[in-house]
C-alpha cells in the first residue's frame, strides 16, 4: 500500500445532595394497549437542578416480555464462512440467546447497579444519570469516568471499590479516588435528547457542570471510545476544575504523521485502514441512519444483543472469543441496560452528532496520560501523542486487555489510574 493511498483512506476516519426522602424509581407502563401501539415502556422520573437519589426497579412484566421475545426469535440462515468475517456466527448467537432466556438472572443488573449510590440531575435541560461513590479517605482525588458505545456505566462497576477503597485492594490511602460515573445523554438512565446538538463538546460542558454541582473544584477525567472524545473536549475547552485527563483510546486518527511514516507508523496506519475498510460498517450506519437501525434493535432483544456482542468479540483482546475476557453475564448486563431503556436509536445518534466531526484529534495543553491496551482497535503511538499533547505526562503500553479496558481488565485499569493520577492532579 502506498503512503498516499493510506493517507486517503485514513481521511475517512475523520469523516450537597438534595432529598432525604425515599429514593426515586423508574416505572414501566404495564398497559398492553400501550405495547400494542409501540410506545416506550420506561418512564424516567422528572429532574431539576437538585441532585436526586435514583434506584433501579424493573417491573416483572418487563422480564416476562423479554423472555417471550427471546423465545420467539427468528434467526437468519447460517453464515457461508467458518469465521466471524460476516458477523456473529449463527451457533454463537443461538447459544447466547438461549443462555439469556433460560439461565441469565434477569434481576442481576438491578442488584449490581443498586449496590452503589445513583442519582439524576438536570443539566442543560436534560436529566443525567450517574453513580457517585465518595472514598472514606478525605484526600481522595475526584475522577469522572466516561463510557462509550456500546459500553455503559456497567463497564466500571468492578473498578469502583478498588478505586474508592484502595487499602482493601492492594493500594495505599493516597491512591484513593472519589468516583463519578455518568451515563451519556441517550444512554442508560440519562434522558434522551429530543433535539440536535448533543455532541461531544456539549457533553463535555455538562460533565463540568456536574462535577461543580457535586462540589469538586479540582478533578481529573478519564475515558475510552466516545468517553475519550468527551474528556478530550473537556481538556480542549479548559472546563473549570479539570487538572488533567487519562485516555485508554487517545484520539489520534487520522494520525498526525510528519513526513514519510516509519515502519511502526505504517503498521498502525494499516490497522486504521483495515478498521475503515472492513470493520466500521456499524459506525457508518449509526452516523448516517441512527433512526433506521433503531427500529429492529428496539423491537428485537436478540438483534440488540447481536449488534453489541459482535463488538465484544472484535474489540476485546481475545481473537473473537469474548468469553475469554468477559463472562456471558457481564456482557448481558451491558446489553440489558440498552434493552430495558430502549436506547438503541438514541445512543446511535451520538455518532450522527459527533463521529465524523468532533471525534477527531485535538491539540491539548493540559496534562494528558495514556494507557495503551494491546487489543485496542489500533495501536496508537507515543510519537503521535507527543505531537498533539504538549503536556504528555504518562504513556504506558500494558500487557493485556482491549477496547473495553476497565471492563476486561479491572485490575490493570485500576493500577494505571493509580500510576497516572499523581501526574494529573
Amino acid at each position: 500500500m502506498t503512503h498516499d493511498r493510506a493517507m486517503n483512506r485514513r481521511s475517512l476516519l475523520a469523516g450537597g445532595i438534595a432529598g432525604a426522602g425515599a429514593a426515586l424509581t423508574f416505572a414501566a407502563s404495564a398497559s398492553q394497549a400501550a405495547r400494542n401501539i409501540g410506545t416506550a415502556s420506561i418512564i424516567l422520573p422528572p429532574t431539576s437542578e437538585a441532585v436526586s437519589p435514583f434506584r433501579v426497579t424493573v417491573p416483572p412484566s418487563e422480564y416476562t416480555d423479554l423472555k417471550q421475545r427471546l423465545a420467539m426469535t427468528r434467526f437468519p440462515d447460517r453464515e457461508t464462512v467458518s469465521d466471524w468475517s460476516q458477523g456473529v456466527p449463527l451457533a454463537k448467537m443461538q447459544s447466547l440467546v438461549a443462555y439469556w432466556q433460560s439461565r441469565y438472572d434477569m434481576r442481576r443488573l438491578e442488584r449490581r447497579l443498586n449496590a452503589f449510590p445513583q442519582f439524576r440531575t438536570k443539566i442543560d435541560g436534560l436529566g443525567i444519570h450517574f453513580i457517585h461513590v465518595r472514598s472514606r479517605h478525605p484526600n481522595a482525588t475526584p475522577i469522572i469516568l466516561t463510557h462509550g458505545w456500546p459500553g455503559s456505566v456497567v463497564e466500571f462497576l468492578n473498578v469502583i471499590e478498588p478505586l474508592t477503597n484502595p487499602t482493601a485492594h492492594g493500594g495505599r490511602a493516597e491512591d484513593a479516588f472519589h468516583v463519578v460515573i455518568p451515563s451519556l445523554p441517550g444512554f442508560g438512565f440519562s434522558d434522551k435528547p429530543t433535539e440536535r446538538g448533543w455532541g461531544l463538546p456539549r457533553i463535555a460542558r455538562a460533565w463540568a457542570t456536574l462535577m461543580n454541582r457535586l462540589g469538586y473544584n479540582h478533578y481529573i477525567a478519564q475515558g475510552g471510545d466516545f468517553g475519550a472524545g468527551v474528556v478530550t473536549w473537556m481538556a480542549k475547552q479548559h472546563v473549570p476544575g479539570l487538572t488533567g485527563i487519562h485516555l485508554n483510546l487517545p484520539i489520534l486518527f487520522p494520525p498526525p504523521v510528519e513526513g514519510t511514516p516509519n515502519d511502526e507508523e505504517k503498521a498502525s496506519i494499516a490497522q486504521l485502514v483495515a478498521y475503515s475498510d472492513d470493520k466500521s460498517g456499524y459506525a457508518k450506519i449509526q452516523t448516517t441512519r441512527p433512526q433506521t437501525i433503531g427500529y429492529p434493535l428496539a423491537d428485537s432483544p436478540s438483534g440488540q444483543a447481536a449488534w453489541i456482542y459482535e463488538k465484544f468479540a472484535e474489540w476485546t483482546d481475545t481473537k473473537h472469543d469474548p468469553e475469554a475476557e468477559l463472562s456471558r453475564d457481564e456482557m448481558l448486563d451491558d446489553i440489558m441496560l440498552y434493552w430495558l431503556t430502549d436506547t438503541a436509536a438514541s445512543s446511535a445518534r451520538l455518532y450522527f452528532e459527533s463521529f465524523g466531526t468532533d471525534f477527531s484529534p485535538q491539540k491539548l495543553d493540559i496534562p494528558v496520560a495514556v494507557s495503551v491496551f494491546p487489543g485496542e482497535i489500533f495501536r496508537p503511538l507515543k510519537m503521535w501523542g507527543e505531537r498533539v499533547y504538549s503536556k504528555l505526562v504518562y504513556w504506558n503500553e500494558v500487557s493485556r486487555g482491549g477496547h473495553f479496558a476497565a471492563f476486561e481488565q479491572p485490575g490493570i485499569f485500576v493500577e494505571e489510574m493509580r500510576r497516572s493520577a499523581g501526574k494529573l492532579s
